[in-house]
């Protein structure tokens, strides 16, 4: 199925298997983006949404002084622009990190859901909410931890995201991400990036070498910038009833 990572380790235990398949029906077919090819750009009137199939890509906002500061990263199984079936256009541009495979799902379709599916649109609902979560992590991130805390806590919750999805072997997370990439994430220079994953790997904590990430000592790195992953609300912190219906 296109659609099997979406919610995965979070709440696809809570859809049956009649919305799995509606939800699987609603996409279209697969298109391939080169890296870095923009899916939409701000402004841009939005008539259909996006499902992350494989690779990932980036949220991400230029400044009048043509920095960029990176604002989310999608994982397979990500929708990465559902808030545009009710805004209309984005306030951030979207693009490929490395060549990505995607899939479109009309907002006709999505209305339809909407009526015909009320459990399966608050799953929907949830999804655009997870992004709320993450988006007001981030800005604790950057409004609260030093440099080498940031570049760490944005590895465990990548670590956590993707293991959710099973792309996690080893405590190796292999994401084509640039150094330019994290220092936008973190909202510091390359040059300070350079210098903060150099004393995680000389910590012997985590060593970045694109395209890999690889996770010496998890525990270690959690504890650094006091990572705590409820925010990513996964499988275990969700009720839901013997008929699987959210609550």
């Amino acid at each position: 199925m296109i659609t099997e990572l979406f919610l995965e380790g979070r709440l696809r235990q809570a859809l049956s298997e009649s919305e799995k398949q509606v939800l699987e029906d609603a996409v279209g077919r697969c298109v391939i983006l080169p890296a870095r090819e923009v899916l939409i750009r701000k402004g841009e009137l939005a008539e259909r949404s996006t499902y992350l199939v494989e690779g990932y890509m980036l949220r991400y906002i230029d400044g009048i002084d043509g920095d960029r500061q990176i604002v989310c990263v999608h994982v397979p199984g990500d929708f990465v622009d559902l808030h545009g079936f009710a805004m209309k256009r984005l306030d951030h541009d979207v693009c490929a990190l490395g060549e990505a495979k995607i899939a479109y799902v009309p907002h006709k379709v999505l209305s339809d859901i909407m009526r015909n599916e009320p459990h399966l649109a608050r799953i929907l609902w949830f999804s655009t909410l997870l992004d709320a979560a993450m988006h007001r992590e981030w800005i604790f991130r950057l409004g609260r931890l030093s440099a080498k805390e940031r570049l760490a806590h944005f590895i465990c919750e990548l670590h956590t995201r993707m293991a959710f999805v099973g792309l996690v072997e080893n405590n190796i997370l292999r994401v084509p991400l640039t150094q330019q990439d994290l220092a936008d994430i973190c909202g510091i220079s390359p040059i300070h990036i350079n210098r903060v994953a150099a004393e995680l790997r000389e910590a012997e904590i985590a060593t970045l070498a694109r395209p890999m990430l690889h996770i010496h000592d998890l525990q270690a790195l959690k504890d650094m910038c006091q990572f705590d992953g409820s925010y990513l609300y996964g499988e275990g912190r969700l009720h839901v009833d013997s008929e699987l219906r959210l609550k």
